[in-house]
């Protein structure tokens, strides 16, 4: 397990037994002839926290690779991808008790499962290991504002920041 002490203010981890999807923080992991898909504790603080999921498309139906599945209310709207083709099944419980994504986001928090028609390991393999997913957020804001100030440290975040503070509502 390899553990970023600050990320934008909090101690995340990120385990070595699993692949990654880098462009949306999603870990992956074999379990019973299917990979296991759900957020990674650095997305869910980049992205706030999920408030609420719902399904896009009918349990146990064929999904292709970079299908969007899942509609997640975090701070913004959040649509999650698949990673890999195959037949889609969903976490029901998270559904009904969605702070168990942040609670145990390596565990009963996973979102959904896709068995692949294909080579399960070709499928998996095609996921970054964990060193590239670390490497991927070493230029997000978790990295670049690491004790979480507010208005973070891009001279954008400042600028909007600054601007909204000085205005008289």
């Amino acid at each position: 397990m390899t553990v970023v002490e600050k990320f934008l203010g909090v101690r995340v981890e990120i385990p070595e037994d699993r692949r990654y999807a880098l462009k949306q923080g999603l870990w992956g992991k074999v379990m019973d002839n299917a990979i296991a898909f759900g957020l990674t504790q650095p997305a869910l603080v980049l992205s706030g926290g999920v408030k609420g999921v719902d399904w896009l498309v009918e349990e146990d139906t064929p999904v292709a690779a970079n299908e969007a599945t899942v509609f997640a209310i975090t701070g913004k709207i959040l649509y999650i991808d698949t990673p890999v083709s195959g037949r889609v099944q969903f976490n029901r419980m998270i559904k009904e008790n969605p702070s168990r994504i942040a609670e145990d986001p390596y565990g009963e928090g996973w979102l959904f499962l896709v068995r692949p028609e294909k080579d399960i390991d070709t499928l998996y393999n095609t996921l970054a290991p964990w060193d590239a997913y670390l490497e991927s957020l070493k230029g997000s804001e978790g990295f670049k504002n690491p004790e979480g100030k507010k208005g973070g440290v891009s001279g954008i975040c400042k600028a909007v920041y600054t601007g909204i503070g000085a205005q008289k509502i």
